[in-house]
Formats: C-alpha cells, structure tokens, sequence
C-alpha cells in the first residue's frame, strides 16, 4: 500500500518544530532538506519514510500536547535565559518541557499560559490578524479615573510609533490603589505596564486570567493540566471563527 503524502510545511509543523508558516519561510530559504536534497519548492510532497532535516537535526512528527499553567511571579517564560534568571521550565516538570508557551508573560506577571508544540496552534493563536481577547486582573498604584479609561480604549503612545489599546474597567479601590479588569487584543511587550506608566500609575500586581476560550478553572498557582482533545477542537474552531471575521 501506497504511504500518505503531506506537504512538507504540514509535515514539519506536525513535529513541533515550529508552524507550517514559519515551515514556509525555512522551506524557500533552503534550510530544509528531504533524503539529503535541499529542498525550495512550497508544495513538495513527503510520505512517512522520507527523512526531514532542518539545521542539521532530524525532525520526527510527535504527540500533539496542549496545557493550561498557571504562572507564579518570579519566573520569565523562556527555555534559557543568558543573564540566568530561573525560568518557568524550572519548575515545571520534565515531561512538559518539550512545550512552548503561546505568547509570554514577563517576570513579575501571574496567570494563564498555554504550552503546547502544535507550531500551527500557536501562530494561529498568536497571529496579530486574529484578535484573541485577553482578559487582565490589574492592582495599579493610585487612583485612575473613567478619563484614564477612556484614554487607554483610545489608544496611548508607549514607543515611538506603537500605540496600544486597552479595554478597562475598574473593580474597585483598595485604599490609595486601583484594581482593573483589562482585555488586550494585542501582544505588546509589557503592554499594560508601559500604559499605565504613561498614565502615571505604576502597576502593582498583574495576573493573566483567559486568553480566548481558555481559562484558569480549577488550577492553583504553580499548577498545569492538560488540555482535552474535545477542547483542542473546540479551541481551534473558536480561532478558526475569529480569523475567518478578521
């Protein structure tokens, strides 16, 4: 019987290496070589016994895993870090850390993460075309008005050229301190705090509470579990919707 064939951007992303997009971009700049022949042309056919080799490694398909973390504060989200800090894959274990998180939280931020090593799951989640909603626990130093609110929906200059926008509400004050609930759209790098910075309220706590469809239910903080096949599914056709209205 004759072996299946897949594209070859298909079969790399099935590997984890990294999304079938990404596949693309190896694939045309040559770095990509099937049975020993570099190989440049996006819609090259494999089946299961041809041998794929990126960067001198063999990649091989795995076992698509997705899980729900909850990230204490004090650990960045990165495998290794070069002035070695402590990572989340030092506390996490060892059976997961063949996983990478779909978008990041920064050292000093709690809440959800998602790991998987589906490279499509996480491009189609973290694609900036796809506006997955983000929903944020904010404590900011001092008291913020319905104007500050306002001024975040409309959009503020936190670097030259990138304006963010931010969905706020306020929960409630705790003394001289302010407590949001924010959804973001996008994926700026420390986002939240570089906005309330310019407002002029530093943030004091930051947790991650959903990211789409996915929550942090029934988790602990330091804790993960697996997210079910029946949920992969519905979690795709929620981001399959989203790019479709896009």
């Amino acid at each position: 019987m004759k072996s299946k064939q897949v594209r070859l951007n298909k079969y790399i992303a099935s590997t984890g290496f990294c999304s079938r997009r990404k596949a693309d971009e190896l694939i045309e700049s040559g770095k990509v070589f099937v049975n020993g022949i570099k190989i440049k042309e996006l819609g090259c056919l494999i089946n299961e016994k041809d041998k794929v080799v990126i960067d001198n490694k063999i990649i091989k398909p795995q076992e698509l895993t997705y899980i729900r973390y909850y990230k204490p504060a004090g650990y960045i989200t990165t495998m290794d870090d070069e002035k070695g800090r402590k990572t989340i894959y030092n506390i996490l274990p060892e059976e997961v850390h063949n996983l990478k998180p779909v978008g990041r939280l920064d050292k000093d931020s709690t809440g959800l993460l998602i790991l998987t090593n589906d490279g499509d799951f996480i491009n189609s989640f973290a694609h900036p075309s796809v506006k997955v909603p983000k929903v944020y626990r904010v404590c900011a130093q001092g008291k913020l008005t319905l104007n500050d609110l306002t001024l975040m929906e409309k959009g503020i200059e936190i670097e030259k050229d990138q304006i963010a926008y931010a969905l706020a509400r306020i929960i409630d004050f705790e003394g001289k301190n302010t407590v949001l609930e924010m959804v973001l759209y996008q994926g700026l790098n420390r986002q939240i705090r570089k906005m309330l910075d310019c407002l002029g309220h530093s943030v004091i706590s930051l947790k991650r509470l959903s990211m789409g469809p996915v929550d942090l239910s029934g988790l602990k903080k330091g804790q993960f579990k697996y997210i079910k096949p029946k949920q992969v599914e519905q979690i795709k056709a929620y981001l399959k919707k989203l790019a479709a209205d896009s």
